[in-house]
């Protein structure tokens, strides 16, 4: 196939210059029902594509044309038997994975540290979760992948396993050896789904982990908008044959998607395969070279710890992505947060997360040497406001346990429920979901007994003014557990 087309985005093009009389929705007809300042703003050719599912633009449900076509080229360059395309982000094709192998009351392998769209579709497919211990990085305070050995002996013991849920790489860009744990996985009849939000770009260079594809996985939910290119919420589902039906996967996938799927979105999921596939060694190239100068430099900053290559060793730390700068700002006396408040009201910088002790920035092919010399040179002036007031002793790292599952997600979610406040709730049962988003890692989910080291990683979070959330009390100073459980 030639990658260097783009028959969705042609299409387009095509019809807008027809300028046809549209007795259709969106209501703004191009934008002439719109307020002026916004069309002024986003630009009259922008909302020109803005269309709605009409016969010459073909039907994301049902594809048969342009938007065929265009699957058709991703999945040649994400090394797929099928893509599908998602407009509501990974979140839809990660549930769409979960939805179209697990029913109720059967098991999946999953891993604790994954995002909460898988453990919201276990909830919907009322499936009964095993979760996995990820290996923990007591220097970063962060979960990293499972280990070849966890997974395996998952299998052993849950031999009725459904499937098994791989993250890769991780939101800090951690890779496990995902190769090995598809191949042990399929020796025993099992299929693999990976969470590959952060990953769109592996397959494109050497120098990254191995994309899900490559591995040997059976679906991928992979967010092209996050390091490929495309407009946020554009995504893709990559299937491959033999264990999975991609008929199926796609019925699923459009039970959960809107029918008024947005043609700039997939437009954007459309350029952004050509580039990849056209130009995205060279690309990514660039933004390993950026992010690797960027670490050297922070490296030497006292005070802040870069994430690299030394945190590898093991079958779930077994591989990097570069382009994501993990910095451990806690031997400066401060949190992520306070680091990521000072970069943004000091200097106009914005990072992608703030935990307890880390910032995460994301480089691209679409940054500029000097945005990394601008957040070096603010990086090193917030520790030499705060470094030199005491040489610190490595602040202490600390880490909620895995909580135990008492009751399956789903039963805990519809139980009758009573409302306590959080610091008398231990030895409860969960039954609503508390996080940090992002990242969007559960600490509790619905179904685990609340334990006291896990209500107080949520308020060390709260204090440090981290962006915690799910509860029906947004202050998380109230929440539901089972009713008459204890």
């Amino acid at each position: 196939m030639n990658q260097n087309e783009t028959p969705l985005f042609d299409a387009l093009l095509r019809h807008a210059a027809r300028q046809p009389v549209q007795f259709h929705i969106p209501g703004h007809k191009r934008g002439r029902g719109m307020d002026n300042r916004f069309r002024s703003f986003v630009g009259d050719n922008a909302l020109s594509l803005d269309l709605i599912n009409i016969a010459p633009l073909d039907d994301l449900h049902h594809p048969t044309g342009a938007i065929k076509h265009a699957q058709e080229l991703a999945a040649e360059a994400f090394g797929a038997d099928y893509t599908y395309f998602s407009v509501q982000g990974t979140s839809t094709a990660i549930m769409t994975m979960v939805l179209a192998t697990v029913g109720p009351g059967e098991k999946i392998l999953v891993p604790r540290n994954v995002h909460k769209s898988v453990l919201t579709a276990i909830i919907l497919a009322d499936a009964h979760p095993i979760f996995l211990h990820p290996e923990v990085d007591r220097e970063f305070g962060i979960s990293h992948g499972l280990s070849v050995e966890t997974v395996a002996d998952a299998l052993h013991r849950h031999p009725d396993a459904r499937a098994l849920v791989v993250i890769n790489p991780t939101y800090f860009g951690i890779a496990a050896d995902l190769a090995r744990i598809v191949e042990i996985a399929h020796s025993v009849g099992v299929p693999v789904l990976v969470d590959e939000a952060h990953g769109v770009h592996t397959g494109f260079h050497p120098e990254l982990p191995l994309s899900a594809m490559e591995a040997g996985a059976d679906m991928a939910a992979t967010s092209v908008h996050k390091l490929g290119g495309s407009m946020t919420g554009s995504s893709v589902l990559n299937v491959r044959e033999g264990m999975i039906d991609p008929r199926h996967v796609q019925v699923v996938l459009s039970m959960l998607t809107t029918t008024s799927t947005s043609y700039l979105l997939l437009a954007s999921l459309d350029v952004a395969r050509k580039e990849l596939a056209m130009f995205g060694r060279d690309r990514i190239g660039y933004a390993i070279a950026l992010a690797n100068r960027a670490r050297a430099e922070i490296e030497q900053i006292p005070g802040l710890t870069c994430m690299d290559k030394r945190q590898l060793g093991g079958s779930a730390t077994y591989a990097l992505d570069p382009t994501k700068l993990t910095i451990s700002v806690k031997d400066l006396g401060l949190t992520g947060y306070d680091v990521e408040r000072i970069l943004r009201e000091d200097y106009n910088i914005e990072v992608e997360l703030s935990d307890l002790y880390n910032i995460l920035c994301i480089v691209s092919w679409g940054d500029s040497e000097d945005d990394v010399a601008a957040l070096v040179t603010a990086l090193r002036e917030i520790a030499g406001r705060f470094r030199p007031r005491e040489m610190k002793e490595h602040a202490p790292v600390t880490l909620p346990s895995m909580p135990e599952l008492r009751m399956t997600p789903r039963s805990a979610f519809y139980a009758p429920t009573e409302v306590v406040p959080l610091q008398e709730s231990v030895g409860r049962t969960m039954a609503e979901m508390v996080m940090v988003y992002p990242p969007g890692i559960p600490i509790l989910l619905p179904g685990e007994i609340i334990t006291q080291d896990n209500i107080d990683y949520i308020e060390a979070n709260l204090r440090a003014g981290l962006p915690v959330q799910g509860p029906d009390d947004p202050e998380i100073r109230m929440i539901k557990v089972v009713k008459q459980d204890s």
